[in-house]
């Protein structure tokens, strides 16, 4: 598949400075929702920019019979793995991209330079091989027939950076969605979240239908943009599929003019990425760099399910895009007053 450009046409130069706000440490949650669906839900009218409040267990009587959830099955692996460093210092291997046996692109912290090793656990140890690209390194296992096979052991969940604690054993479960299928992912597709079984069985009798779609959510969705004009700024490419099933079911949705709904800023970007000049999606696969701010024109999605972004990301400049920057940042201002809880363990948004 030809892979769209990295930016997005826009109308004006907008700065960086743009997508600031000021929020509250306390309001990053730490924590999961004792309950999914029971997370804050403010909904969003992108006409008019007004704003309502509810629980997103009220989802099933928000969306109407017809619409079609494009959801991303994307399943985060425990690609974290703590190390020691022969003089006994701490060290991590962040797993990013496996490229063969027991060989992997990761990003190393604690000092390991090339033809280093650290030691994983008994009889296992990690040594940098090379360098794949800027502050990435190729890192080969030693001492085990295949470390995929002993993640589950030696690896953590790769909590984001704002989130305050060591992973637990609870955010196995919960840093997951409960539709998570496809292994791949260095970070969650956060607004599907909030999503349970019975939840997805409810809009399924309610007449939503669903389809699911792949993007393996990379470490670039915490890069910084570091350019003043963000124009400038360049996504870390995500892999990205487009099943058959999901083709047709969203071929059908937009023949029959029904509403298609993107769960995430994933699932937006893999839509609009596939996407041809005419709407349509077509299955397949590729490499998504597509970036997203106000003045790109959206080919398929007619609704977006999201969570609070964080300032100056690139996150919050696809929401922007999508639901005009002054109505969104003036939406975030009332999330703050109402004392939602932001970023990935936090509520969610609805913009419709």
């Amino acid at each position: 598949m030809v892979v769209l450009p990295m930016t997005s046409p826009v109308s004006e130069q907008l700065k960086l400075s743009d997508f600031d706000y000021d929020l509250p440490g306390d309001l990053i949650a730490q924590t999961p929702a004792e309950d999914r669906d029971r997370s804050r839900l403010l909904v969003m009218d992108r006409r008019t920019g007004a704003v309502s409040h509810r629980v997103f267990s009220d989802i099933d009587a928000l969306l109407i019979p017809g619409d079609l959830l494009v959801l991303n099955d994307t399943k985060v692996f425990p690609c974290r793995i703590p190390a020691k460093k022969s003089g006994g210092g701490k060290a991590e291997i962040f797993l990013l991209e496996e490229k063969g046996l027991n060989l992997w692109h990761a990003l190393v912290r604690g000092g390991i330079d090339a033809g280093k090793r650290a030691a994983v656990a008994a009889g296992i140890e990690a040594e940098v091989v090379g360098e794949a690209a800027e502050g990435v390194k190729v890192v080969r296992f030693l001492g085990v027939p295949d470390i995929r096979a002993r993640l589950d052991e030696l690896g953590r969940t790769p909590l984001p950076p704002y989130i305050k604690r060591e992973p637990v054993a609870g955010d196995v479960g919960r840093y997951q969605t409960v539709y998570a299928r496809t292994e791949g992912a260095v970070a969650a597709p956060t607004a599907g979240l909030h999503f349970t079984p019975a939840l997805l069985q409810r809009l399924q009798e309610r007449g939503v239908e669903a389809a699911m779609i792949t993007l393996h959510v990379g470490p670039g969705t915490f890069q910084p943009v570091r350019a003043a004009n963000i124009a400038e700024h360049r996504m870390h490419p995500e892999r990205f599929s487009v099943p058959v099933d999901a083709a047709r079911r969203i071929e059908r949705a937009r023949s029959e003019g029904r509403r298609i709904i993107a769960v995430g800023t994933t699932s937006v970007r893999t839509l609009e990425t596939a996407a041809q000049a005419c709407g349509n999606v077509p299955a397949g696969g590729g490499t998504s760099e597509l970036f997203i701010y106000p003045g790109y024109r959206f080919r398929v999605i007619e609704g977006m399910i999201t969570n609070f972004h964080l300032p100056k990301s690139t996150l919050l400049m696809l929401v922007a895009a999508f639901a005009g920057r002054e109505s969104m940042l003036k939406a975030y201002r009332t999330a703050i007053r109402q004392r939602y809880r932001f970023y990935s363990y936090g509520d969610a948004m609805l913009i419709i």
